[in-house]
C-alpha cells in the first residue's frame, strides 16, 4: 500500500523541476511540448500534496521576446495547475530572469493568481563568463521587486563568518524586506558552500535565519 510522505510525519511542500524544456521558448511548438512535459510534474505534486511546482522561465532570444513566450506557457500551465490547486511558480535562476523586474512583469502578465515566484537569495547572475559571473543584479532590489508574487522562498547560504552571519547575503536586510512584504510562508534552505558538510550548512543557515529574524 502506498503511504504519502505526510502520513510518516513528513510534509512535502514543493517539486523543484529542471531540464523539462523551456517555457519562454520563442517557438511556439518547443515551447508547448515544454508546458506538456511539465504536467505529470503537477500530478506528481497533487498525489504528494505538494502547494507548488517550481520551474524555470527560460528561453531563447530577446528580452521582449523571452518575457512573451514565458508569460504564454506559464499561464498555459498554471491552468492545468490551478484544476489540481497548485501553483507554478518561477525561481531567478540565471539569465533574464535573474532580473527581478523582467521575472515580476512576467509574472504579472501571466494574469494567474496560482503563478507566482521563488524568491532565492542567490541567484542574480545575469551574465557568465570563463571567470565566473561577469553581471549580477542588486540581490535586495531583485527580491524586493519578486515579493509581492512570492509563493515560497529560498535562503541560500556560501560562506560564513566567525559570527555566523553569511559573507555574501546580509540576513538581517534581506529578512526585512521579505517582513515588509508581508510574506509568511515557508523558507526553504540551500547549503552550497564548501566548507562545511551539507548538514552542517543547513544548521548554520537555520540558526542564522532565527538570529536575523529575531532582529527585524
Amino acid at each position: 500500500m502506498k503511504q504519502r510522505a505526510e502520513d510518516n510525519g513528513v510534509r512535502s511542500l514543493l517539486i523543484m523541476i529542471d531540464r523539462e524544456g523551456n517555457l519562454g521558448a520563442p517557438d511556439d511548438a518547443e515551447r508547448s511540448t515544454a508546458v506538456e512535459n511539465h504536467y505529470k510534474w503537477i500530478d506528481a505534486a497533487k498525489y504528494l500534496g505538494c502547494h507548488s511546482i517550481r520551474v524555470n522561465a527560460a528561453g531563447q532570444g530577446s528580452r521582449e521576446e523571452v518575457a512573451a513566450a514565458a508569460a504564454d506557457g506559464l499561464a498555459r500551465l498554471s491552468e492545468y495547475g490551478q484544476q489540481a490547486g497548485l501553483n507554478v511558480i518561477v525561481e531567478n535562476h540565471g539569465g533574464y530572469s535573474s532580473d527581478g523586474k523582467w521575472l515580476a512583469d512576467v509574472i504579472a502578465a501571466t494574469g494567474m493568481d496560482n503563478c507566482g515566484t521563488l524568491p532565492d537569495f542567490g541567484n542574480f547572475c545575469l551574465e557568465r563568463s570563463s571567470d565566473g559571473c561577469a553581471k549580477e543584479y542588486d540581490r535586495y532590489k531583485g527580491v524586493r521587486e519578486m515579493m509581492p508574487y512570492a509563493k515560497a522562498v529560498s535562503a541560500k547560504t556560501y560562506d560564513f563568518a566567525d559570527d555566523g552571519t553569511e559573507l555574501h547575503t546580509d540576513y538581517v536586510r534581506m529578512l526585512k524586506i521579505i517582513k515588509e512584504a508581508g510574506y509568511r510562508g515557508w523558507m526553504g534552505i540551500e547549503y552550497e558552500g564548501d566548507s562545511m558538510t551539507p548538514e552542517a550548512g543547513i544548521r548554520a543557515t537555520i540558526e542564522l535565519l532565527r538570529r536575523a529574524g529575531s532582529m527585524v
